[in-house]
């Protein structure tokens, strides 16, 4: 897919980090390193969630992937055995990445480096989860067996509201079996709303009228628990910038 020419002013606008309504940061892994996370998540992880077992096909969802460095080294930290891309066969572990970003996307498809193991895909998950169906049927399952969903919560629930929050965790809920989260605290969204006004632009939305607030990653959990029948099973602790990666499992 060929990229849609860019202005200079466009360009501009996208490398100053508060122009990102939607956190689609174009220099995102420069300032938040994969290492940032992978740090204090086992290597060890798939095998012991008892999937990395050589017999059944793996899949893994990246939610807001940006351009997919992180998707790589995660994908990387994870399986050991490297994949051979002439017999892609031989790797049962899939990662499927996306982002409403088409421009990061394009990025990330580029760059690419397991392309047997690792897709990328612009959508926007609001607006529909089709596409992840679709993907979950070409290879044969009914979930996704780990989903990763780090520091995307803030932004659907800036631009979509409460409705939207509880909509993306729902909807990831149903689709995986186990859940990987990332919530960013309450102190970034007004660091993202000064980002804003600072800049001139309008405030976000639904930044004055939402109604979950304060400790946001309980806020989920709560729901996760009480209405997607989900279970929080570990605390991995919490990244150079105060934010708790939760693992949640299907009961």
């Amino acid at each position: 897919m060929a990229a849609c020419p860019i202005s200079s002013d466009a360009v501009d606008e996208m490398n100053e980090p508060g122009a990102a309504p939607f956190g689609n940061f174009i220099n995102y892994y420069t300032f938040n390193p994969p290492e940032n996370r992978l740090s204090l998540i086992p290597a060890s992880l798939l095998r012991d969630l008892g999937y990395n077992d050589g017999q059944q096909t793996t899949l893994i969802l990246d939610v807001g992937c940006n351009s997919g460095e992180l998707s790589v080294a995660f994908y990387k930290h994870l399986v050991q055995e490297p994949v051979c891309e002439e017999d892609p066969e031989r790797s049962k572990v899939h990662l499927l990445g996306f982002d409403l970003d088409e421009i990061l996307i394009q990025r990330a498809q580029q760059t690419n480096p397991l392309p047997s193991s690792i897709s990328f895909i612009p959508l926007d998950i609001i607006q529909g989860s089709n596409q992840l169906q679709d993907y979950l049927n070409q290879h044969g399952c009914s979930h996704f067996h780990l989903c990763l969903c780090l520091a995307v919560t803030m932004w659907v629930h800036l631009n979509h509201g409460d409705s939207g929050l509880l909509q993306l965790l729902s909807r990831l809920a149903s689709i995986s079996q186990h859940l990987l989260l990332e919530a960013q605290p309450w102190k970034c969204y007004r660091s993202a709303a000064r980002r804003l006004r600072k800049l001139g632009r309008s405030d976000f939305d639904h930044f004055k009228t939402l109604k979950i607030r304060g400790d946001v990653a309980e806020h989920a959990r709560e729901h996760l628990e009480r209405h997607c029948g989900m279970e929080l099973i570990k605390s991995f602790g919490s990244t150079a910038w105060d934010r708790e990666l939760l693992l949640f499992k299907r009961r």
